[in-house]
């Protein structure tokens, strides 16, 4: 089991012919994913080629538009890497056509427009994951995003992250055990999926025994996901909040994470988390060292 990506997953790629969407769908292909089509409506009718996980030379159809490729190739997963100006539409025309998961790749959207797309997709069919994210990976069964697909292997760990370079860290401290699905939310202020959804879907996936969930300084996110996991999740969880020596005012690295007037800080984050019942490490590696515990006495 996992959540929302799994082998049988038809991913298709907005911006399949750009160079992000390129080498991407390269990466994603290789590790398994199908694959099935992607979207540029300038080239539409046109094909790529890129090789599957066996190595075999694999033909991909543009479309025009996401509507069609879904018809055309029974896509339930769009991956867009497209250029900030253009990922609002990109995501309405995802939404539009009723696709199952829209995983958001692009960096730098203004926040607005992900404001819009926030209010867009209530009572759609869609689930957004992003933008500014490295999107999902089910380990040995589909990609979908950018994280590298030979850091862990499949295993008992649910992983939900703020931050993309820390998903990628907390994968490889864990190899040995594996995960059962890993995601990268992303940190902008706006966001389609959160740690709150993230950690519903894993406590109902019978094959995730343990959740590991990083957060960073900014915002309230983490101390509405301690409230959650104190009234509603039953496994295990392990923290990690990112930004303990920021600077108050200062945005650090994700357009969301500021600390302002004391609010939203690392501290509070982590307070909060254990006020929950959660383990807090203080370094990633001390995080992994927690859960790795946990692991070992189930």
């Amino acid at each position: 089991m996992s959540i929302y990506l799994n082998k049988d997953s038809k991913v298709i790629v907005q911006g399949i012919t750009g160079g992000e969407g390129t080498k991407h769908t390269r990466l994603m292909m290789k590790s398994g994913t199908q694959v099935v089509g992607g979207v540029n409506a300038r080239k539409a009718g046109t094909t790529v080629t890129h090789q599957d996980a066996d190595g075999n030379d694999v033909e991909l159809p543009v479309f025009a538009t996401v509507e069609e490729a879904m018809a055309q190739t029974g896509a339930d997963v769009s991956v867009a890497f497209v250029p900030p100006a253009f990922t609002k539409d990109a995501c309405i025309e995802a939404i539009d056509a009723g696709i199952g998961l829209l995983v958001v790749i692009t960096e730098g959207v203004p926040v607005q427009d992900s404001a819009e797309v926030f209010a867009y997709l209530d009572g759609k069919k869609t689930r957004m994951i992003g933008p500014n994210c490295p999107g999902i990976i089910t380990p040995g069964e589909a990609l979908a995003g950018i994280t590298p697909a030979t850091i862990a292997g499949k295993g008992p760990v649910g992983l939900v992250s703020k931050s993309g370079t820390l998903t990628y860290q907390m994968m490889f401290e864990l190899r040995d055990f594996g995960f059962s699905t890993a995601i990268g939310i992303g940190g902008d202020p706006v966001i389609g999926t959160t740690h709150i959804d993230a950690l519903e879907a894993f406590e109902a996936d019978p094959d995730t025994k343990a959740i590991v969930m990083i957060g960073e300084i900014g915002g309230d996110a983490e101390e509405r996901a301690a409230a959650y996991i104190k009234e509603h999740v039953t496994k295990p969880v392990v923290g990690y909040v990112a930004g303990f020596t920021a600077p108050e005012g200062k945005t650090m690295g994700h357009a969301g994470a500021i600390v302002s007037s004391g609010a939203g800080t690392a501290q509070g984050k982590k307070d909060a988390l254990e006020a929950a019942g959660v383990k807090v490490g203080k370094t990633p590696s001390e995080t992994a060292e927690l859960m790795r515990e946990i692991l070992k006495a189930l």
